[in-house]
């Protein structure tokens, strides 16, 4: 049987996003973690040759896509699930705190949550709402879903077998950790959710959902292992007390710039992947809200 999942991992640059396939070996059972959809800034055009990379690789290795997981509400890219769930099957998941999510930004972008002004946030857009300690198998393998808030108040990791997703829950050990100061976030609860994740045997691979290269490294990295992160991470290893990382990320996090795609990105992720309905003449329009973020 079966304890460890294969996996492969599809990067995408433009938003320095890993997106994993994972799958029993036994049964050809497959989850899809993080999935991409390309869109242009500049001109407003999707497109989904990323995704349609990730479809060709699932079906050509014969696997059967049982569920396509969020880890958050990314601020960063747009998500692919609807997009995925049509071509190869599957219920999309995420974790029951993007209700909070979609309660913090539907007065910044004035909908609710099916794009309109009316109706209450209730994460009906996903298949699947997770909370802490959830389970369900993916063929002969257990996936166990671990709240990891901090970088967002919806934020999971998925444990399978010797595995776990963790989203920005965490970066290299050589790049650190994830901001916290989007709604919702919190620099005291992403260092509780990590050292959570630093309970995880040593062993376990560590599959992140961004890599930005760290000075003095020239290739992008997407997988560690726990006992890695524990011993060199440079902002939450060993040693380093809350109230020290609390300052840090703080003082970072004031320094830095917002996402390149978050508005776009909120509103898209939040729906589960979908985008908001079109208007009366056919187009979809994404809002921008001005001096509110």
């Amino acid at each position: 049987m079966s304890r460890q999942p294969a996996v492969e991992t599809f990067f995408h640059e433009p938003t320095f996003t890993a997106t994993h396939v994972a799958w029993c070996t036994d049964t050809g059972k497959a989850a899809i973690v993080d999935s991409v959809r390309d869109f242009c800034h500049r001109s407003g055009r999707l497109t989904d040759d990323s995704a349609a990379e990730v479809a060709a690789f699932v079906r050509s290795n014969g696997l059967t896509v049982e569920r396509i997981l969020e880890t958050h509400a990314h601020a960063d890219h747009l998500s692919a699930a609807p997009w995925l769930k049509q071509a190869l099957g599957g219920r999309i998941g995420i974790g029951r705190g993007i209700v909070d999510v979609q309660h913090a930004f539907a007065d910044v972008f004035d909908s609710g949550p099916d794009g309109g002004p009316d109706g209450d946030p209730d994460g009906a857009q996903f298949d699947d709402l997770f909370g802490d300690g959830a389970r369900f198998g993916l063929g002969n393998l257990a996936v166990e879903v671990l709240h990891t808030p901090g970088h967002t108040p919806a934020c999971v990791s998925y444990s399978i077998g010797d595995a776990v997703f963790v989203g920005d829950t965490i970066f290299m050990p050589d790049y650190g950790s994830a901001r916290c100061d989007f709604p919702g976030g919190d620099a005291r609860t992403l260092y509780r959710s990590v050292h959570r994740l630093f309970g995880l045997p040593d062993e376990t691979r560590v599959f992140l959902c961004h890599d930005y290269k760290a000075p003095g490294r020239d290739a992008f990295v997407w997988q560690t292992t726990i006992g890695e992160e524990r011993q060199r991470n440079i902002h939450i290893r060993e040693g380093v007390d809350e109230d020290s990382f609390v300052e840090m990320r703080m003082n970072r996090d004031r320094t830095l710039d917002m996402p390149l795609l978050i508005i776009p990105s909120i509103q898209v992720n939040m729906r589960a992947g979908h985008m908001p309905p079109a208007e009366s003449n056919g187009t979809i329009y994404l809002k921008v809200p001005l001096n509110r973020l």
